[in-house]
């Protein structure tokens, strides 16, 4: 006999990340940030000058999406957008000085939400979760874990 829908693995993992996503997205409210625009800053803030593709991949979002979501980051001064000075066709991103100080506000608020999860844990099966989270990905043949 077939699991039930919530003795899946997958179901669960989804269940978990909707209610993550929509905790972020009540702890991102205040700062008038959604919770992709809040990823856009904080890949930014740990990497400037990527190009909207590499943030579409890394935000895990489509092109067009990332399009939207920079254009809106850019028209309310907390990203900008300059030509690669090889590629010029190419636009790389940065975070503004708006930009970096609301990323530290936001992602104070995102940590405060990421951390419920952290303390439901003790340090071992915390450490033990986040292996079984990279063997997922392994199973499905993500290469990135760890």
């Amino acid at each position: 006999m077939p699991p039930t829908v919530n003795e899946r693995i997958g179901h669960r993992i989804k269940r978990v990340e909707q209610e993550l996503v929509s905790a972020k997205h009540s702890a991102l409210r205040p700062f008038k940030v959604s919770v992709p625009q809040y990823n856009v800053l904080l890949a930014l803030g740990q990497e400037a000058g990527l190009s909207g593709a590499a943030l579409a991949r890394r935000c895990m979002v489509t092109p067009q999406t990332m399009s939207s979501v920079l254009a809106t980051l850019e028209s309310r001064g907390l990203v900008e957008r300059k030509p690669h000075p090889v590629h010029q066709h190419v636009l790389e991103s940065r975070l503004t000085r708006a930009g970096r100080a609301l990323l530290n506000r936001a992602d104070a608020a995102v940590t405060e939400v990421e951390q419920k999860l952290t303390d439901a844990f003790t340090a071992p099966e915390a450490e033990l979760f986040l292996t079984q989270l990279d063997r997922c990905l392994e199973a499905l043949g993500d290469g990135s874990a760890g």
